[in-house]
């Protein structure tokens, strides 16, 4: 399973980007799909996730600002973030769980906002 990330790149703060990820490979059925991102000198955290029934989880300093979302056909998932702020600087990743429990990660997309 490979997992490519893309839509990263330099914003100013209080604008948009909208982030994807698409999963190829020997995909049978996929558990869960999610962001994470990791900035410098910081531990990799958890943005956004979403279950294969639609449920969703965001972390409290996105919320109301992050919206994750999948196209279940493309194997994708979607991050659109809103009102960025210059904390929201870190490299993101795509995470994808698969039924058996395997967990795969893309290479990760550089966001960058500028004050």
């Amino acid at each position: 399973v490979q997992l490519v990330e893309s839509g990263g790149g330099l914003v100013q703060a209080g604008g948009s980007l909208r982030l994807s990820c698409v999963a190829s490979g020997s995909i049978f059925g996929i558990k869960a799909m999610g962001w994470y991102r990791q900035a410098p000198g910081k531990e990799r955290e958890l943005v956004a996730h979403i279950m294969a029934g639609g449920g969703t989880n965001y972390a409290d300093s996105v919320k109301e600002r992050f919206t994750i979302s999948t196209d279940n056909a493309k194997n994708t998932v979607y991050l659109q973030m809103n009102s960025l702020k210059p904390e929201d600087t870190a490299v993101y990743y795509c995470k994808v769980v698969v039924p058996d429990g395997m967990e795969y990660w893309g290479k990760g997309t550089l966001v960058t906002v500028s004050s």
